[in-house]
């Protein structure tokens, strides 16, 4: 555990602050705590006034939910009201650091192409060879009456 201060005009205050693994333990709907901006809040008596219902907010729990606080576009007063769940602040080098997309792997690029030459030859050749046979036949049948 390790107090932060926090400046706000005139007025300063001793923030605890906590790790994403302590976090991570306030995960259900008694007792529901959201990482948004470096803040720690804990919203539990918001879950049933929460406009989007209290799944969006406990999915968002044991993880840093800044992303997903900003990609909805809250306004100014749901801003201003987060400030009554305060109850500290995250270390930052708890959280873990986003990876980079890559892409998978490609499989292996034939560049000989031999098996597929000659696939493609065979499904060329088979039904001529097939045609040539039933015109042979057909006309030695006819020969032969």
């Amino acid at each position: 555990m390790q107090l932060v201060l926090e400046e706000r005009g005139s007025k300063k205050r001793a923030m605890r602050g906590f790790t994403l693994a302590e976090v991570s333990e306030h995960n259900n709907s008694k007792d529901c705590w959201l990482v948004v901006g470096g803040k720690v809040y804990d919203v539990t008596k918001f879950l049933d006034d929460h406009p989007g219902g209290d799944d969006i907010l406990i999915s968002a729990t044991g993880k840093d939910a800044t992303e997903d606080f900003v990609d909805v576009g809250h306004s100014p007063s749901a801003k201003a009201k987060m400030e009554e769940y305060l109850v500290g602040e995250i270390d930052a080098s708890t959280i873990p650091s986003k990876k980079a997309y890559a892409p998978p792997e490609q499989p292996h690029y034939n560049q000989d192409k031999t098996s597929e030459f000659i696939v493609k030859l065979l499904l060329f050749l088979v039904p001529l060879v097939i045609l040539g046979l039933a015109v042979g036949l057909r006309l030695y049948a006819k020969s032969e009456a």
